[in-house]
């Protein structure tokens, strides 16, 4: 039975300092870095749902907080993909310098608003092996969706069907590995029975397929 590293972090990012929570079982391949949502934060019950299942499939996590508090009140700033981006980017070279991360691969996996930042992320950081994107608001990273290279999976529900046109879309200008999973009859938050059961359990295979390279 492997065992697991876990605490609190802080993580230095452009003048501030955001709070996390790193989880990483012994045996990891990997670990992967969670940008979640507007007005969301890394306590989000969906995220830290699939961050439980993929570190039971043996992948690391990373869960913390884009955005200060005192910047959460803001909605403009909740919506700055440019310094979500900058904050994802500001965390994954903190994890990089990090004894946990040793060795082992990185993924993002990013929801809503979030996965615009994972995805400019990904385009900016060619040694991210995976992405995982649930409810994406692909279309903010539409200038940078041609420059990700990382194996990227995209999980929209089939009643979400403004993000669902808008993920088949920027799918289509994809050029890395890449998947696109349909929860049928799933809105938005996922929160019909089994739905975000089903969101977790493709994102952890595709991590430990991909992560364990």
């Amino acid at each position: 039975m492997s065992t697991e590293s876990e605490g609190i972090v802080r993580i230095p990012a452009g003048g501030v300092e955001l709070e996390g929570a790193l989880a990483v079982p012994d045996d990891a391949p990997g670990i992967v870095l969670f940008a979640h949502g507007s007005g969301s934060s890394r306590h989000s019950p969906r995220n830290n749902y699939v961050a439980g299942v993929l570190r039971e499939h043996g992948v690391g996590t990373l869960l913390f907080d884009l955005l200060t508090e005192a910047e959460d009140v803001d909605r403009a700033t909740r919506f700055d993909v440019d310094l979500l981006t900058e904050r994802l980017l500001a965390a994954t070279a903190w994890l990089r310098g990090r004894e946990e991360a040793a060795d082992r691969r990185l993924g993002f996996f990013g929801s809503s608003t979030g996965a615009a930042a994972a995805l400019r992320a990904a385009a900016e950081s060619p040694d991210v092996a995976a992405v995982v994107s649930r409810g994406g608001r692909v279309d903010m990273a539409a200038e940078s969706l041609a420059d990700v290279e990382a194996a990227t999976l995209f999980v929209v529900g089939g009643a979400d069907y403004q993000v669902l046109e808008l993920n088949r879309e920027a799918y289509d200008v994809l050029t890395c590995e890449k998947e696109l999973h349909v929860v049928e009859g799933a809105g938005h938050l996922f929160e019909g029975s089994g739905q975000l059961e089903e969101v977790a359990e493709v994102a952890a295979d595709w991590f430990a397929a991909h992560l364990a390279g």
